[in-house]
């Protein structure tokens, strides 16, 4: 039978999770106001009031009282911004990843893919000049058009940035992906307190590192270093904070394991194959998909079964 972390596929956070998880969610938005400025704080604080003003439409329409956990998905939606986006692209986007990712489903846990990210896919192809060219360089203050460490890894030409860098946040990303070294920690902390579950997560990382490991000695200029690839783009904190989803995952731990390969290789062919630079958010929606047909999967239950 199923352990009482997942017997519920509609519970969500504890409040003592909830409050631990926002927690490490702040410190990664605060870290990012210090290094990217104040339009940080300015993103976040317009996600959060269009995404109250969604739920306090769908609150009344449904008689029902608000999600207490509502404020993750804007929190999370505001990390996975461009520091140099404007208040208007963050109120479209919360909007839209609030609306459709989650209000039409019933509310948190009960949906199907992961609010924040389908905001931010929306975004993506409804704003690609402002979401994937225009990125603020923290040390030169600078915007810098596609030059992030991502893609500079992904042209196979000179790395510029060293392991400090990347794991310091001292490199152009998204809001929050580029204080790793916090993502890390705090990802760290949160399987040892079991705020999140650490399957998924785990299978997500190890196979991103191993193909691009075992493909680098088969294909070497088709794939990147194993250890780069891990710490630019937004790996990290998918890894922690996307991936470990208890209302988008499968609710089976062997199915989580599962779940985080697809998630690894969907990644890795669109980085190293794909023209786009990020596979990342791609990769979670086709798996938030498929995650309900993962757990119906009857080897993969019988299994899961038995293991606990």
């Amino acid at each position: 039978m199923i352990s009482s972390q997942t017997s519920n596929p509609h519970e969500v956070l504890s409040q003592k999770n909830l409050i631990l998880f926002s927690s490490a969610l702040g410190v990664l938005l605060l870290y990012a106001a210090y290094i990217f400025g104040l339009n940080v704080l300015l993103i976040a604080a317009v996600s959060f009031v269009f995404a109250y003003l969604v739920e306090t439409v769908f609150t009344k329409v449904r008689k029902k009282p608000m999600d207490k956990g509502w404020f993750l998905v804007p929190l999370i939606f505001s990390l996975m911004m461009p520091p140099t986006a404007t208040w208007w692209m963050a109120a479209i986007g919360s909007t839209f990843g609030v609306f459709f990712g989650k209000a039409i489903f019933g509310g948190l846990g009960k949906n199907v893919f992961h609010p924040s990210v389908v905001g931010i896919l929306f975004l993506y192809f409804a704003f690609p000049p402002f979401m994937l060219t225009k990125w603020l360089n923290p040390v030169t203050e600078d915007v810098v058009a596609t030059a992030t460490p991502l893609i500079t890894l992904n042209r196979a030409i000179a790395f510029p940035y060293s392991i400090t860098d990347l794991l310091m946040g001292n490199v152009p990303g998204t809001i929050g992906e580029t204080f790793r070294l916090g993502i890390l920690v705090m990802g760290l902390l949160m399987i040892v307190l079991k705020v999140i579950d650490w399957k998924a997560p785990s299978a997500f990382l190890v196979t991103i590192f191993a193909v691009n490991f075992i493909g680098g000695l088969l294909s070497p200029e088709k794939f990147r270093d194993p250890l780069l690839s891990l710490l630019v783009g937004g790996v990290m904190f998918a890894a922690f904070f996307l991936v470990s989803d208890p209302s988008t995952q499968p609710k089976y731990p062997m199915s989580r394991i599962i779940y985080g390969i697809g998630l690894a290789l969907i990644t890795v062919i669109i980085r190293n194959f794909a023209t786009f630079p990020e596979g990342v958010v791609f990769a979670l929606i086709i798996m938030n998909a498929l995650a309900p047909i993962i757990d119906s999967m009857k080897i993969n239950r019988k299994f899961s079964e038995v293991s606990q």
